[in-house]
């Protein structure tokens, strides 16, 4: 990539990167990272999650059937068929939605033996805080769409077997993951919720935004990883479409109020965000996921309520719970790693509660606290950092100061609680050993050819004008992708940390 500077910017630099911050830290952890390329059986990882969808279908139904009784003092046919089947004879609204992208159709009725195929039309036809239990397989929207939107409250279980009776993330995930050439028509996040929340429940679904993105196929090759750095929304790749800069799932500033659950999934090369949202009120509750390989930062939460006591005055709109989640490379904005890149972004207008997660490798911080929310309002206990490449917390206690810190001094933090937290490399985590090494080994480069005898230069010289050169860029990795089916094996490494 080239672009015109002036004679007074055209000095080179060399970014020192990753590794040489990994150094100058005086961690002494280093040995430990070899403990990390062992691998593990995947089978012991997701005790946790395996069946909680079950024992969920099974409450639901027995819900639905009770609620069924409840509105009538018969139990009418057509009340029995919605008890059974979810789906009423007149095709109005389920409650109850069945989807299997191998054996559904969308002319089916939505039963568990008749499944629609397509998450986004059982959206459409479920009743607002209805359940969608989704077997597994690649979900992209019907006629590849690449988006899924919603406008209620949704109840959505991923990972199925195909006959709805065991729920296993890493046996048969579901996956939302559309391809390069949906880019070509429609550039949106891959799943957005629009109006009301109440009660939505997001669990047991793999986000992988890798597909859809562009990566150059010459800079930022690393061995052993598929393609080079990934390119912005302004570079056009040689084939395709170019990178959708949008996160993987998004609630938007305008949502409605309530309590909304995020867990048990995976969420893997988002180009913009994995998880952004604002939150109205209620409590906002993002548990034991997974978040690999994002750009700006994995998850970022902000309150939407209006503040009513006046200027420089902050609302507290509700609660956010950000607990066992395993949250890996963290990317900046651009490829000079300047610009953002935090695991967790503290906003403003809500009460964080940040616990038990590992947070590492992330170009700037684990955790940012720069936006001014209220000291009270943030408590960051029992959590394990590492080699985050500018330490693991940002903080701005005043206009103009950024504060850089160790997880070890964050008991010196006039926050409401921090307590806890340590900085550690977990021996057990499962990364991929050579984007590792890609990322540990991070550097970025700028090189100026300035021709002072150009006609164009000799005549900006003559006018009193900055002469100007070429300046190209380079890096050695930048928001590479993920291998998404090696996330899922990040569940359950630490015990008590993390995802289980």
């Amino acid at each position: 990539m080239k672009k015109k500077v002036p004679q007074n910017n055209a000095s080179p630099k060399l970014y020192k990167g990753v590794n040489q911050f990994f150094y100058e830290s005086r961690l002494t952890l280093l040995p430990l990272i070899f403990f990390i390329f062992s691998a593990f059986p995947v089978s012991a990882q997701l005790s946790n999650t395996k069946n909680i969808g079950k024992k969920l279908l099974n409450n639901t139904e027995k819900q639905a059937n009770a609620n069924s009784e409840s509105q009538s003092s018969g139990k009418t046919d057509e009340t029995k068929q919605v008890a059974e089947t979810g789906k009423t004879s007149s095709g109005g609204s389920s409650s109850i939605i069945y989807v299997s992208k191998q054996n559904g159709n969308n002319k089916n009725d939505g039963s568990k033996t008749a499944p629609l195929k397509n998450l986004d039309k059982a959206i459409d036809v479920l009743a607002p805080g209805g359940t969608i239990y989704i077997a597994g397989g690649n979900e992209t929207g019907t006629l590849n769409v690449g988006f899924i939107e919603s406008d209620k409250p949704v109840q959505i279980f991923g990972s199925w077997d195909e006959n709805f009776e065991k729920q296993d993330i890493a046996a048969h995930p579901t996956v939302i993951q559309p391809d390069n050439e949906s880019a070509r028509s429609t550039r949106k996040a891959l799943m957005k919720f629009t109006h009301d929340v109440k009660g939505t429940v997001i669990d047991n679904l793999v986000f992988d935004g890798g597909q859809r993105n562009a990566y150059d196929e010459k800079e930022g090759i690393i061995k052993g990883i598929e393609g080079g750095r990934l390119m912005s929304d302004t570079e056009k790749p040689s084939v395709g479409y170019a990178t959708v800069y949008e996160p993987l799932l998004q609630f938007v500033s305008a949502t409605t109020g309530g309590d909304v659950t995020i867990q048990n999934c995976v969420f893997v090369n988002g180009a913009s965000f994995a998880l952004q949202a604002g939150h109205r009120s209620g409590k906002f509750t993002v548990k034991n996921n997974i978040f690999v390989c994002n750009r700006m930062a994995a998850i970022e939460m902000y309150g939407t309520c209006a503040s009513t006591g006046g200027p420089n005055t902050l609302s507290l709109c509700g609660n956010v719970e950000i607990a066992n989640n395993t949250i890996l490379f963290t990317w900046s904005r651009t490829k000079d790693f300047q610009d953002m890149g935090y695991g967790v972004r503290v906003m403003t207008k809500c009460d964080y509660n940040i616990h038990n997660n590992i947070l590492g490798a992330s170009i700037l911080s684990g955790v940012d606290h720069t936006r001014f929310n209220k000291n009270e309002w943030v408590k960051i206990d029992n959590n394990i950092f590492f080699v985050n490449k500018d330490k693991d917390l940002h903080y701005s206690p005043a206009s103009n100061t950024r504060l850089r810190i160790d997880a070890a001094d964050f008991g010196d933090l006039e926050v409401a609680s921090a307590t806890g937290n340590k900085n550690e490399i977990p021996k057990e985590l499962k990364i991929n050993k050579d984007y590792l090494e890609g990322y540990l080994n991070a550097r970025y480069a700028e090189q100026t050819d300035l021709d002072r005898n150009s006609p164009a230069n000799m005549w900006r010289s003559m006018l009193g004008m900055n002469l100007q050169g070429t300046m190209t860029s380079t890096v050695t990795i930048f928001c590479n992708k993920y291998p998404w089916k090696e996330a899922i094996n990040l569940f359950g490494n630490v015990s008590g940390y993390g995802a289980q």
